[in-house]
């Protein structure tokens, strides 16, 4: 393999580099640093308001009354299950493709994951949702708009409805996309984003929840450690909604630091043009895959406004031993590509076999063979259009390679048959 390789052009562009924090940010953080005032909250008043303006912001930005920002996507999806109530050993209904975060945080939150199937095009099986809901009586559903891929959100909602389902979204990675028009985190009762690097904003790490319930707001607000301070979230409920809630709620201490908010609010601006050039990157890339007939892209419906930081793929009737080769010849050409088939997991993916710690699940049919050939690549601002090219061509090259030489082993092995 090295030797054909070798002379093939390599792709040498770091998919995991981020753009740079705008210099506002930098320049706010470091006046942070050479204060030494990183504490969202101030004994003697608030020492800044870093943190406050930007839950005003973000929720403005979302559609979304209330924001509360927290250390982790994660964190974000934990206070929303919490202010959901839910209870011990409570069935969390959830999608199988997502990341290990969001079983996480059901565990977290003391319920219980049931995963529900997905399709071909990675979305969520409103068939099974309606079964397992059933089955199960479970009252709350944590839908994951895994890697920006949104399913219809009108037969969701009409679903929930139907079945009195709670809605938590896992937007992660959907910020700034929409469904028919309508900003995803504002379909449900409660969403969360992510500022984890490489997501559509970064901070290193942080999550917002939003919501619109000031019952829940001021619950969640007290969770993330606010302590007594809670007047200092300048977009938070009334005093009344947070005095009702104040003496019976814990702090889990999970609060976003003065000097993420610092570096996050910039970025906010930046969005609408991030937004098209990643869209524009995931545009050129896919239809570069799409001459390729070992390789099957999702359709992408029609009320769909996506925000694609990632490109995703599925490898036409690829075995474990395929995938292996395919992956291996990309990545010597220097393309990482994540497989959400793998025996174990690696570095962020993983797949609900991998989730022991979230219970027997059952067969999961549907999943494991969707996840069986779904390949996963970043898809870093910095790529030029050149460079979207190459990602196709390897990723096409090397399919191509591996399904040839799997046909002339077995016409090989008829013949010695023969």
């Amino acid at each position: 393999m090295a030797s054909d390789l070798a002379r093939k052009p390599r792709l040498t562009r770091d998919l995991t580099e981020p753009e740079p924090i705008p210099e506002a940010g930098v320049a706010r953080a470091l006046e942070l640093m050479r204060s030494g005032r990183l504490f969202r909250y101030g004994e003697m008043g608030a020492d800044q308001n870093d943190v406050a303006l930007l839950e005003q912001e973000f929720a403005a930005l979302v559609g979304r009354r209330y924001c509360v920002a927290v250390n982790s996507g994660g964190a974000a999806l934990f206070l929303a299950l919490k202010v959901l109530d839910v209870q011990p050993g409570e069935p969390v209904l959830v999608n199988g493709f997502t990341l290990a975060p969001v079983p996480g945080a059901i565990v977290h939150a003391g319920g219980r994951p049931v995963v529900v199937e997905i399709g071909d095009d990675y979305r969520i099986d409103l068939d099974d949702l309606r079964r397992k809901a059933r089955a199960t009586g479970a009252r709350l559903l944590l839908l994951s708009h895994m890697r920006g891929h949104l399913c219809d959100m009108d037969a969701v909602v009409a679903a929930c409805a139907e079945l009195g389902l709670a809605l938590v979204e896992d937007c992660a990675h959907a910020l700034h996309a929409f469904w028919r028009g309508r900003a995803v985190g504002t379909f449900g009762a409660a969403a969360a984003f992510s500022a984890q690097t490489y997501k559509h904003l970064n901070a290193g790490e942080g999550g917002f929840l939003v919501l619109d319930d000031a019952d829940r707001a001021a619950r969640a607000i007290l969770h993330s450690g606010s302590y007594m301070l809670h007047a200092q979230h300048l977009g938070g409920p009334g005093a009344d909604a947070m005095a009702r809630w104040a003496e019976t709620t814990p702090n889990f201490s999970m609060r976003m630091t003065a000097l993420a908010a610092a570096l996050l609010r910039p970025q906010l601006s930046e969005l609408p043009r991030r937004v098209e050039r990643w869209n524009a990157i995931h545009d050129r890339i896919c239809s570069g895959l799409s001459a390729s007939p070992h390789l099957r892209l999702p359709h992408r419906p029609d009320g769909e406004a996506y925000s694609a930081t990632s490109v995703q793929f599925s490898v036409v009737g690829a075995t474990a031993e395929d995938m292996a080769q395919f992956l291996a010849r990309a990545a010597a050409r220097g393309l990482p590509i994540k497989w959400f088939g793998a025996r174990r997991q690696a570095g962020f993916t993983s797949a609900p076999r991998h989730w022991r710690y979230a219970g027997e699940q059952g067969a999961l049919p549907a999943t494991h063979r969707v996840l069986a050939q779904l390949c996963d690549i970043r898809t870093p601002l910095s790529l030029t259009d050149a460079e979207c090219d190459l990602v196709a061509t390897i990723v096409c090259e090397a399919i191509e390679t591996v399904v040839s030489a799997r046909a002339g082993t077995g016409e090989a092995g008829q013949a010695a048959t023969g």
